[in-house]
């Protein structure tokens, strides 16, 4: 696993085991490597990511206080499982954070902010353009983009506490998108570039208008893939 994986979904360049460790259990929960239900046998997962028990321990411990594992006392560790109830609150926790969020970024942005936005938001419309050509060989990379430039929107908020949450809730909600991975299309690259434009021309009130619509095509699309009719839940 390269960094830049490891730096996905807010990993950083680990310099601790421990650090490391969470972060590649984490990247294959979200990924969807380590499947829902499964159960995280210790002495196997030693193996698998080079750790003690006791770093593994510690880890999982750390992921289910976080919400990506589940622990019980008789039974060990496993995979937090997946539900139609648990992707509508998580998509309801992200738009509650990120919208608010965003109308900090976009008062408190500075010209670096937004050079930062533009990048991100070109990486991202490089691999859209690919997707809509019929170009799915990398949704990895397409999903990180993504990522990025919703990183990007908020990173001007001046809350490390905003953030660190909001990316906890960010990857619960990807892990749900890697379990469909497919994609809404130009709506989808539609309502990024007035995101985009949105944030730069420091219009807050039109940036939330068209995230919250963003969130919820993408919780609608998520739930009628995985729970075909669920739309109308998604929407009350």
């Amino acid at each position: 696993m390269n960094t830049n994986e490891l730096e996905f979904l807010g990993g950083l360049r680990s310099t601790t085991v421990t650090q490391s460790t969470y972060d590649r259990i984490k990247l294959d929960i979200v990924s969807g490597k380590l499947s829902p239900k499964l159960k995280l046998t210790l002495p196997l997962m030693k193996n698998q990511y080079s750790a003690s028990v006791s770093t593994l321990r510690e880890t999982l411990n750390r992921l289910a206080s976080d919400g990506f594992v589940t622990a019980s006392p008789q039974r060990g560790f496993f995979v937090t499982p997946v539900s139609k109830q648990d992707l509508i609150e998580i998509g309801g926790l992200r738009a509650l954070l990120e919208c608010h969020a965003i109308k900090e970024s976009i008062q408190n942005g500075d010209p670096d902010w937004e050079g930062r936005l533009v990048a991100a938001y070109h990486k991202l419309r490089i691999e859209e353009t690919k997707m809509l050509s019929g170009n799915d060989s990398d949704k990895i990379l397409w999903k990180q983009r993504d990522w990025e430039f919703h990183l990007a929107t908020i990173s001007a908020c001046n809350s490390r506490n905003l953030l660190s949450l909001h990316a906890i809730v960010f990857a619960k909600y990807l892990r749900y998108q890697f379990l469909v991975l497919t994609n809404r299309g130009e709506a989808a690259a539609l309502e990024h570039k007035q995101l985009c434009d949105a944030a730069l021309d420091r219009d807050s009130q039109k940036a939330e208008t068209i995230l919250t619509q963003h969130i919820t095509g993408g919780l609608n699309h998520a739930l009628d893939a995985m729970w075909p009719h669920s739309q109308l839940a998604a929407e009350s």
